[in-house]
């Protein structure tokens, strides 16, 4: 094998390995990993979307690359040839300067060079022989922990649909203010408006603060308390903030709360932006005391499981026992939420989670407990929706799988309650 020449990528692919070794063994999100250091930042930019790339298509990738393998290999040794064949397979790389590059690293590694041979002919099999096979093998980017609960909520059909999304990834939603038409998007029926694919700050109204990015699916729960235009509405668990910059362009006096000082800076930043107005309190949202208020919009801490599509890193991180943890305190949560809503008042718990237990699950246990709240069933078609988004118990369901010649959605649960 020749020495890799200066178009090898190297420090990209370096980087890429390091933050996928965090993510798989060391169950850090990649959101959560520091910056690689001394790099360009088109290096570094490279280096996120390879490493996007293996996780989004790794359960096909080790399928792929068991063919070639008599026994598993070492983690670090794994991950090399998955993203050797997620270069080549995904993204159509020069296969040369592909495996070149990946061996150089294996020999330079102190627990990989005894692979460099091994990592070289596989990488060759799979350029040269692996291309129909891979595009006969199913998408499987979930674990069997997560994998296993959705066979049983929504069957085997939806869920290789839903992966397929995942695997396909998610287009670029925006939120205008009301009257707002954004040039150059594609109006979907629910209000948002969709880019295929563009840099946020190029679009015709970002300096003027007419949109905020935000997933169509993300945008509906606001839209379930109607008209709040002069009521007081909370807001909980409010950063990063699309949701209390909705609340504030529909005229309602907003409360955002967050736990966290440094999160709420972000919903800060972006109501300058915007030039819209909301009360900021750093607080937790389950000793939070105030007057009554009118409506509160509860967006749940979660397992995110309805995000995977743009965090594929996710359910590599997550575990069953966490969101067993979450689902504790979403109860807790809609039970103070309810506590903090004024007779007659209308309250939207809502989460992106794929889970039942993070979402219809949650209101048939809180009607239980709470003689006081009922539901108000949701017409789906009324935000634009089709029929089969509508759950039994008055909520809405959404699935990454839906509007799929769209471009997907987030997975996202929503019910609207009121109080007496």
């Amino acid at each position: 094998m020749p020495a890799p020449g200066p178009d090898t990528g190297l420090p990209a692919r370096r980087a890429a390995l390091a933050q996928l070794r965090a993510v798989l063994m060391d169950r850090r999100m990649l959101a959560h990993q520091p910056a690689p250091q001394g790099l360009s930042p088109e290096d570094a930019a490279r280096a996120q979307r390879l490493a996007l790339t293996v996780l989004r298509h790794l359960g096909r990738l080790d399928a792929l690359l068991r063919r070639h393998l008599q026994k598993r290999p070492s983690l670090a040794v794994q991950n090399i040839l998955r993203l050797g064949a997620a270069e080549l397979l995904v993204d159509g790389s020069e296969p040369h300067g592909v495996t070149a590059s990946l061996v150089e690293i294996a020999k330079r590694g102190g627990s990989t060079s005894r692979a460099a041979g091994m990592v070289n002919a596989v990488l060759r099999k799979v350029a040269d022989e692996d291309r129909g096979i891979w595009a006969a093998l199913r998408p499987q980017p979930l674990p069997v922990w997560l994998r296993k609960p959705l066979h049983k909520s929504y069957g085997v059909d939806a869920v290789a649909a839903i992966e397929a999304a995942h695997e396909r990834g998610a287009p670029l939603d925006l939120t205008p203010k009301p009257g707002v038409v954004i040039a150059g998007g594609e109006a979907l029926p629910t209000g948002s408006y969709r880019f295929a694919k563009a840099q946020v700050t190029a679009i015709p109204g970002y300096a003027e603060g007419e949109w905020w990015v935000q997933d169509a699916a993300a945008a509906l729960p606001a839209k379930l308390l109607g008209d709040i235009a002069g009521l007081r509405v909370l807001d909980l668990c409010a950063a990063p903030g699309s949701k209390t910059l909705q609340l504030a362009a529909a005229g309602a006096d907003v409360t955002a709360l967050d736990l966290s000082e440094t999160r709420l800076e972000r919903v800060r930043e972006n109501l300058a932006r915007t030039g819209l107005v909301a009360s900021l309190v750093a607080a937790d949202a389950l000793s939070y005391a105030a007057d009554p208020f009118d409506a509160i919009l509860l967006d749940a801490p979660c397992s995110a499981t309805g995000t995977i599509r743009r965090h594929p890193d996710l359910p590599f991180v997550k575990t069953p026992e966490e969101v067993e943890s979450l689902t504790r305190l979403q109860m807790q949560m809609l039970d103070h939420a309810a506590n903090l809503l004024k007779p007659g008042g209308r309250l939207v718990f809502c989460t992106c989670s794929l889970l039942p237990n993070e979402g219809e699950n949650q209101i048939k246990a809180a009607l239980k407990r709470h003689d006081d709240l009922s539901v108000i069933p949701v017409d789906p078609a009324r935000l634009g929706g089709a029929p089969d988004w509508a759950s039994p118990e008055g909520g809405l369901r959404l699935r990454p799988d839906y509007w799929a010649d769209r471009g997907g959605m987030d997975g996202f649960y929503m019910a609207l309650l009121k109080r007496g």
